[in-house]
């Protein structure tokens, strides 16, 4: 690295690389960078001088520099930029900062150049500030020199690395798709762009590559990837932003098996870039023949292979399709056992085709009232329209005030199936599957919170095998639940025209934490069965012809067997460097309204830009 510095830059050295061998009063090293915390100790001059690799303590010491030197360094103040030349030494005992990785040693200056000065800057730029993220963003540039915001820039620059070092060593080549194409149905709304030359026609900006890369199938390439921008028109929040960064690959002639022992293989290594912690690297040699089962609960590494639970599986036991699976809390069916209890509430909502579901939270049976009530509030801001409990004390009394409904021998049923001991606290969720999911899967992970429940490090799994469709009840027609070139199971192929709430596909998802960092799927390669798709979700012929008649006429010359995947590089970061938002891991990025602080966009334009475009505003 330094012989690089020494030929491309003005610095020898970079400030966070100094170290006790270094020490040298014979050998001057050359450091650049922003002047931090400055200390004046009557007589010495301390300055931290920071860059992207960290702080370096200098000093200017009348008995080391000149007048002049020792002058511009009472004058200076934080955020100017110095070029400094000294040597490196020890510091004096007793002196040393071992909270810094550069706390052993410290630049004597011999010589400064002041690069540039600064007026003072909005907020201090340090770690740990409590300035309002909207001022941040407003001075981006400012709060990227902040190390936390450089370390997130840098790791999303070592992952990015690992994906092109672990596919490129694979066969994979990177090709360039077009960001101007063309809009199409399904999805989130598109950005759309006016044609100036073609007045009252429109590109779209890709929500993915998916068609190109299907295209680069039929094409040949047979292992595609590229690391791409997408664009989203869609309400935002922490974990979303309307132009994002994925990871899109592309594989002909595989099994699903191959797609997912490939993705394993290289977030082993993307893992292993980011610092952490992961068993022996997976074997791929052969496709593996069976699931891995999943375990809830703490590990100290991620382990490969990565376990797998088929979507329905996932439903029932955590109501979501994206579990966080670093602890239990797992949702139990009691339809069976209360549909016929005196709870009303319960036998009414199995007798509707509803489900009556419940949470065994261990040890939370001491929670106050209070407490329950708030648990009650995040089940209703689900859907639900109440949260039912019961609270067992130490001594094995259970209060609630829907005992008396129940009766005894359904209460001790209910005990055995949920495996309650004395001072648990049992929640319940009854009505339609979907409510409950979504009701109970967000009071688990309230009670994680409440109870302090540990979900360190990261934990990994794959949920596979979504239904193909779900129904959209308000335009009253199907709609893919991944996209609509998405395989259908073999064995559902004939359900197609006659039940296609039935049809399984090959399509999987990889969960991190409890977020969805990928998804894929094999895709369909038969124009007939792509045709046979596109009408179970209700377009006609012409319509099919005039969305997508560029792909079914690919689809016409030989398409190959295909899959792939997209893994969302901003919310991956996100998880691995522990941040809270999308928005920590990107360099400039938008508010929730979509909005750019730093630049203002997005902004009114000139009338002539408009007439040129063939456009008039209402």
């Amino acid at each position: 690295m330094t012989s690089y510095l020494n030929r491309y830059s003005m610095h020898t050295r970079t400030c966070g690389q100094l170290r006790t061998e270094d020490a040298d009063p014979t050998q001057d090293v050359i450091l650049c960078g922003w002047v931090g915390h400055r200390r004046d100790h009557g007589g010495l001059i301390f300055v931290d001088l920071r860059d992207r690799t960290g702080i370096a303590q200098i000093v200017f010491d009348p008995d080391v520099c000149s007048p002049e030197v020792f002058a511009a360094g009472e004058r200076m103040r934080p955020e100017w930029v110095l070029r400094v030349s000294g040597y490196v030494r020890n510091r004096p005992e007793g002196t040393a900062n071992p909270d810094m990785a550069t706390g052993e040693v410290e630049l004597m200056v011999r010589e400064v150049e002041v690069l540039n000065t600064s007026e003072t800057p909005p907020f201090a730029i340090v770690d740990g500030i409590e300035t309002d993220e909207l001022t941040r963003l407003h001075w981006r540039y400012l709060d990227i020199r902040r190390p936390e915001v450089l370390s997130a820039l840098r790791l999303r620059s070592d992952v990015a690395a690992a994906l092109h070092a672990a596919l490129n060593k694979r066969g994979f080549l990177e090709v360039e798709t077009p960001i101007l194409g063309r809009s199409t149905p399904e999805g989130a709304r598109d950005y759309l762009v006016p044609s100036r030359v073609n007045q009252g026609r429109f590109y779209a900006l890709p929500q993915s590559p998916q068609l190109y890369k299907q295209l680069l199938m039929v094409g040949g390439v047979e292992r595609y990837y590229q690391i791409a921008r997408c664009f989203r028109d869609e309400d935002l929040r922490a974990d979303r932003q309307p132009e994002f960064t994925q990871l899109d690959l592309e594989m002909s002639f595989i099994s699903e098996d191959n797609v997912l022992d490939l993705m394993e293989a290289v977030m082993w290594e993307v893992l292993e870039a980011a610092g952490v912690a992961v068993a022996e690297h997976p074997d791929l040699g052969e496709a593996r023949l069976t699931s891995v089962p999943v375990e809830t609960g703490v590990q100290d590494t991620v382990s490969f292979p990565l376990p797998r639970m088929c979507y329905r599986e996932a439903m029932g036991r955590f109501g979501n399709d994206r579990p966080d699976i670093r602890f239990g809390l797992e949702l139990v069916d009691i339809s069976e056992l209360v549909a016929d209890c005196g709870f009303k509430v319960f036998s009414g909502a199995v007798k509707a085709g509803g489900v009556v579901k419940a949470i065994n939270a261990k040890g939370a049976g001491s929670l106050s009232r209070g407490e329950i009530d708030k648990l009650g509030e995040v089940a209703l801001s689900h859907g639900a329209k109440g949260m039912a409990w019961i609270a067992f004390a130490a001594d094995g009394e259970a209060k609630s005030p829907i005992i008396k409904f129940l009766g005894s021998e359904v209460l001790e049923a209910i005990k055995l199936a949920l495996d309650v001991d004395p001072g648990d606290l049992v929640v319940f969720g009854a009505d339609s599957f979907d409510v409950v999911s979504a009701s109970l899967s967000a009071v688990r992970l309230a009670l994680a919170d409440v109870l302090g429940i540990e979900r360190a490090g990261h934990r990994l799994c794959w949920v596979v095998d979504f239904p193909l469709f779900k129904y959209d009840a308000e335009a009253k027609r199907f709609v893919a639940n991944h996209h609509p070139f998405t395989l259908v199971k073999a064995e559902d192929v004939d359900k197609l025209e006659t039940d296609p709430a039935a049809c399984g596909s090959y399509s999987y998802d990889l969960i991190m934490d409890g977020h969805e960092v990928g998804g894929g799927t094999l895709r369909i390669h038969s124009r007939e069965l792509q045709l046979r798709v596109l009408r179970a979700m209700g377009f006609t012929e012409e319509e099919a012809e005039d969305q997508f008649g560029f792909l079914l006429d690919a689809l016409a010359f030989g398409a190959p067997p295909h899959g792939g995947i997209a893994l969302g590089l901003d919310r991956l970061i996100m998880l691995l460097g522990g941040f809270e938002s999308l928005r920590d891991v990107i360099a400039f990025p938008k508010t929730s309204s979509g909005g750019d602080p730093l630049t203002g966009a997005p902004t009114t334009v000139e009338p002539r830009q408009l007439r040129e475009l063939g456009i008039r505003l209402s």
